[in-house]
């Protein structure tokens, strides 16, 4: 069976309505807000409540959902806030030079879908990753691992950033979907120069595109135990196109957020030296140290988001038809609400949205692929280089300045090339 069918496009909300978000909106966040969001998160709760209006790059404005219970709510309910973005009221207000287009330019992918299409390939994408084997892919991300090590290990001295955590889940995600080993380097240059803002990134997009459509036509002819092997035999009949740009998009989810996730938790496990004295003595798992993160530092920090497809009062306000919102999942981690007195929760709870909820949530297999990818890259490391240190004060390691993602620019460490092991 094939599908191709796609519901009509929505029809965008008034444009008055975005104008009066505008005029509504308290502040403007931006990168410079990274520099101490626990802080600033803090502060938005406690001045202006769970749902707060704001103005994005550029002035244009959205709902900044903040509130755990908001956000549980938002997520959950599909048919009142959705994620197809033709149906913002905004669009008149959005320049085609945007620096945030690429989090609302419509595609035919897995993102956008809603309802039926949604399910049906949201679904296959998780049964084609539940198809892993976890031992085989333990045992995968952990020659990945070896091999990055090594290619530093002599040197003393290493970047876990660039080096390490950032090429950790895209060597596994490349070998997942079946690239041949050869071709990962130039993958790893193009998802790079990907995230750059000028000329370059476009180019790149469109080499990464034609390597993920070579491969799913590679695939059509010639089977494999991969992922695009088991998305083009799925029940669901997927056509080629659509397997080509969810491939893309389940790149880019498990690419940059695993990566911060690593570094984060390699950052917390080596500027503390009694975490680091309880992880590898077995007192605190590995596991324990992830999750304090994804409470604490959690890798994306907020995201574009869903639309309203109606008005409706959420946390005190009032929204409007197509208004943009946004999802802070960061903030909602530090709701007052949500957490005891202290401001901590225990490292084994997993009530944190860091993964989002709802259908559009981070599809089950994937926060357990991605748990299993981020343990694997600490232990090998730890493993491997057990003498290793940060290079540099703790305070003086650099946060990118991103209102969106938490990930620093760099992890320097240092470590005895005598006491690596093979």
């Amino acid at each position: 069976m094939t599908v191709t069918s796609e519901a009509p496009a929505p029809v965008p909300g008034p444009p008055e309505g975005a104008d009066l978000l505008a005029r509504k909106a308290v502040l403007r966040v931006t990168g410079a807000d990274a520099a101490d969001p626990a802080e600033f998160y803090r502060w938005l709760h406690r001045e202006h409540g769970p749902v707060v209006p704001v103005l994005l790059d550029g002035d244009v404005p959205a709902w900044f959902v903040i509130g755990y219970r908001e956000l549980h709510q938002v997520t959950a309910n599909d048919g009142r806030f959705a994620r197809d973005c033709r149906r913002w009221n905004a669009w008149h207000l959005v320049p085609d030079d945007w620096p945030l287009m690429p989090y609302v330019g419509w595609t035919p992918s897995v993102m956008f879908a809603e309802g039926d299409a949604h399910r049906r390939r949201a679904g296959a994408i998780g049964d084609a990753l539940g198809a892993v084997d976890p031992p085989v892919l333990a045992g995968l991300v952990a020659r990945e691992c070896d091999a990055l090590v090594t290619a530093f290990a002599g040197d003393g001295a290493a970047d876990l950033v660039e080096q390490y955590s950032h090429r950790v889940p895209l060597h596994v995600i490349a070998r997942l979907f079946g690239l041949p080993g050869d071709e990962i380097p130039d993958l790893v240059r193009d998802v790079a120069e990907s995230l750059d803002a000028d000329e370059r990134a476009a180019r790149a997009h469109e080499r990464i595109h034609a390597r993920m459509r070579g491969l799913v036509d590679l695939r059509g002819h010639r089977p494999a135990q991969d992922v695009p092997s088991v998305l083009l035999s799925h029940p669901a009949g997927l056509t080629p196109d659509e397997i080509t740009i969810d491939l893309l998009v389940v790149m880019a989810a498990a690419q940059q957020p695993t990566g911060n996730w690593i570094a984060n938790a390699l950052r917390l496990i080596l500027e503390d030296d009694q975490l680091s004295s309880s992880v590898q003595g077995g007192r605190l798992s590995i596991d324990q140290a992830l999750r304090r993160v994804l409470w604490d530092d959690t890798p994306t920090q907020n995201f574009i988001g869903r639309w309203a497809v109606q008005g409706c009062d959420l946390g005190g306000q009032r929204v409007s038809a197509g208004d943009l919102l946004v999802l802070g999942l960061a903030a909602a981690n530090r709701d007052p609400r949500a957490r005891p007195a202290g401001g901590r929760r225990e490292p084994s709870t997993r009530a944190y949205m860091s993964f989002g909820h709802g259908e559009h949530g981070c599809p089950h297999p994937c926060p357990r692929l991605a748990l299993m990818i981020a343990r694997t890259a600490i232990e090998v490391l730890l493993d491997r280089l057990p003498g290793v240190a940060l290079s540099v004060p703790a305070d003086e390691l650099r946060w990118r300045p991103s209102f969106w993602m938490r990930g620093l620019q760099d992890l320097p460490v240092t470590f005895d090339p005598a006491g690596v092991t093979p």
